[in-house]
């Protein structure tokens, strides 16, 4: 009887502290909120292998950094690809890592472009890229940056 009332005992506290732990791990939004907020959200896997778009030769007086295109536009230049999304350490996107240059994965670049250069075009419902306001070569001539650069 005593090992009865000891496992009961057990099962009832490991499961309140099983319901513990997941309340406290949906603390930060409700099922409705993380619902409402869907259609708004985009996963980085969704962007990284993304193709980079130049509208270069720019006109610095129309480009607007928050504008968000519905399509890649037919005039632009595929210039290179997203390789990675680069973060602040309070979590905000900075820039992306773009390879530029070469043919085939040979003489390209890796450099980093600034958020003020860029705007994110929808590809499609799953896919993005990005367009800049830089042309290649300017791209080209920007820093590059390695593995080493990140340590």
């Amino acid at each position: 009887m005593k090992f009865l009332t000891t496992t009961a005992a057990a099962i009832a506290l490991l499961s309140g502290a099983a319901y513990a732990e997941s309340h406290t791990m949906n603390k930060g939004m409700s099922s409705e909120e993380m619902s409402g907020m869907q259609g708004n959200l985009i996963r980085s896997r969704d962007i990284t292998g993304g193709n980079i778009y130049s509208i270069a030769p720019a006109d610095d007086d129309g480009w607007d950094s928050s504008v968000m295109w519905n399509e890649v536009g037919a005039d632009w230049n595929d210039i290179g690809e997203i390789e990675d999304l680069v973060l602040s350490k309070d979590g905000k996107v900075t820039g992306i890592v773009a390879e530029v240059g070469g043919f085939l994965d040979i003489a390209d670049k890796h450099v980093v472009i600034s958020v003020e250069d860029l705007n994110l075009v929808a590809v499609d419902d799953r896919t993005y890229a990005y367009v800049t306001r830089l042309s290649e070569e300017e791209l080209e001539n920007l820093p590059g940056v390695d593995e080493g650069f990140w340590n």
